[in-house]
Formats: C-alpha cells, sequence, structure tokens
C-alpha cells in the first residue's frame, strides 16, 4: 500500500486537454481522428515529393508519377480505416463485438490497430500498384518513408484521451491519468511517439537522402516494418496490456501487442537483408 502511495506522490499532473477540438451540435472533431487525417496526408505529401526527386532514384528513373499518388491517398484511407478497426475487433476485443456488432461502427471511441492498418495498407498498395504497373515494393517505400509522423501524432492523441497508459512506476516523469487509477504510470504513449514517429522517421529520411536507399527496393519498407515492430516490443515492456488480454499464457510481461510485431520484425529484416540495388531501369 505505502508503494502505490509513494507513486501517487511521484506522478506529475496530467495535463487536462479536451479531447474533442471543436463540437458544432453532434459534430464533434476529435484530436484522434485529426492525427489520421494529417498523417495520412502528410505521408501523401512527402511521398509526392520523393517521387519528384529523381537523384534519389536508380538512374534518375522514378517509378511513378506524382498524379498516382493523388489516386493513391483514396486507396491508402480506406486500407487504414477499414484494416486498422478490423484488426483491432479480431486481435484485442473479438468477444466484446460479437455481443455488440454494431460497436464495430463506433470508430470515435477509439479502438484501432496499427497491425491491422499495415495489413489494410499493404493490400491497398498491392492492388493499386498492380492497377498501374508500379513496382509494388518502391511504392511501398515511398509511402512507408513518412508513415512515422502520423503514428506519433495518433500516440500523442491517445495521451491526450488517457488511454492505452503504461504500467505503475516511480521514475520522476510518471503521470497520474484521470482513468488510470491512483498510481503514477510510464506515459508510454510518448514513449511511443518519440521512437515510432519522431526517431523512425529520422531513420528512415536517413536513409532514403543520406544512403539513398531508394535506389535498393524494399529497403526502406522493411527498415520501416523492421524499425516499428522494434520501437514496439521495447515500448510493450512499459505499456499497460489491454485489459481484456492482459498478459499472455501467465507470462506477466508477453502482451499482444509483442506477439503481433515480432513476425514484423523479422519480416523487416527479411526485406532489408535481400533487398537488391536496380542498377538499370526497370519496366514499370
Amino acid at each position: 500500500m505505502s508503494e502505490y502511495f509513494m507513486l501517487q506522490l511521484a506522478a506529475l499532473p496530467f495535463p487536462n486537454i479536451d479531447p474533442v477540438i471543436v463540437q458544432i451540435g453532434p459534430l464533434a472533431v476529435h484530436w484522434y481522428g485529426v492525427g489520421y487525417i494529417v498523417g495520412i496526408l502528410f505521408a501523401w505529401w512527402y511521398a509526392k515529393r520523393l517521387v519528384t526527386n529523381a537523384r534519389l532514384w536508380p538512374d534518375g528513373t522514378v517509378p511513378m508519377k506524382p498524379e498516382d499518388l493523388d489516386d493513391f491517398i483514396v486507396w491508402a484511407a480506406i486500407g487504414v480505416v477499414l484494416g486498422g478497426r478490423t484488426g483491432y475487433v479480431l486481435f484485442y476485443d473479438l468477444p466484446r463485438y460479437i455481443a455488440h456488432p454494431l460497436d464495430i461502427l463506433a470508430v470515435w471511441q477509439g479502438g484501432m490497430s496499427f497491425h491491422g492498418g499495415m495489413l489494410g495498407v499493404i493490400l491497398a498498395m498491392t492492388l493499386f500498384s498492380w492497377s498501374r504497373g508500379i513496382r509494388t515494393w518502391s511504392l511501398f517505400d515511398v509511402v512507408a518513408a513518412g508513415v512515422p509522423v502520423g503514428l506519433g501524432l495518433v500516440r500523442m492523441a491517445n495521451f491526450i484521451n488517457s488511454e492505452l497508459w503504461g504500467r505503475p512506476t516511480d521514475v520522476p516523469w510518471a503521470v497520474e491519468f484521470p482513468n488510470g487509477g491512483p498510481f503514477a504510470r510510464h506515459p508510454s504513449q510518448i514513449y511511443e511517439a518519440l521512437l515510432e514517429g519522431l526517431v523512425l522517421f529520422l531513420v528512415l529520411r536517413f536513409l532514403t537522402h543520406s544512403r539513398h536507399k531508394l535506389k535498393t527496393p524494399r529497403f526502406v519498407g522493411g527498415a520501416f516494418i523492421a524499425g516499428y515492430g522494434l520501437s514496439r516490443i521495447f515500448v510493450e515492456f512499459f505499456r499497460e496490456p489491454d485489459q481484456q488480454l492482459g498478459y499472455l499464457l501467465g507470462t506477466g510481461w508477453l502482451t499482444m501487442g509483442m506477439v503481433l510485431s515480432l513476425p514484423m520484425l523479422l519480416a523487416g529484416i527479411w526485406a532489408m537483408a535481400t533487398a537488391k540495388p536496380v542498377t538499370q531501369p526497370q519496366p514499370v
């Protein structure tokens, strides 16, 4: 009991930011939704910048036109939303949604899985690239390069929403969340925002502009997948597991986030290890 009391004393005050930016009648604009929208728009803008910079590509041959990315943004948005929601329902809270199927449509209440969203976008990229005759891995590379910004914004929205908080701790920067019980907790959303957002974006920026890895299809995409998987596994050691799942297999440390992220880490390492530079213009 004294341990919990000390944790409470050590907590930083939670910044009371309204999760709703503005509300007009029944229409409410949430930080969470804005994070997704801004993230998608940034990834689109950034990808267009990459495909208009010929020096980043093998022999100066860009594998797609900016107009292709204008068309793809709709596919990406659909893939993120449908994949993210479907992934959350299947991976994290299936019994609840079987009992209350209409709740699946209540996306404004939160409940999106990055792993599901990524699978949705991968499917969208594959179908779109096939329909346009674009090298699929090159499309994946340019899209992945800008995605971390959106990840960081959504994690900050999770912090504002006081959700997905961390485990109890006595670190000086611990926070007492309004709905996290009377405990000082790791602000794990901020850890994720920094690692999956800022750090991963800078790493990919270094690969695209300093190491010219867009000339090696699937290396940048592989670095993104591996970087996210590694970051997520690391932060899961500080993040409270989902209440409806808890720790898996009675381990006291293994979480669903770790289980879903390990294949990503391995797939990303495989993609980078097997990527080969393109030395001559390839038909698209």
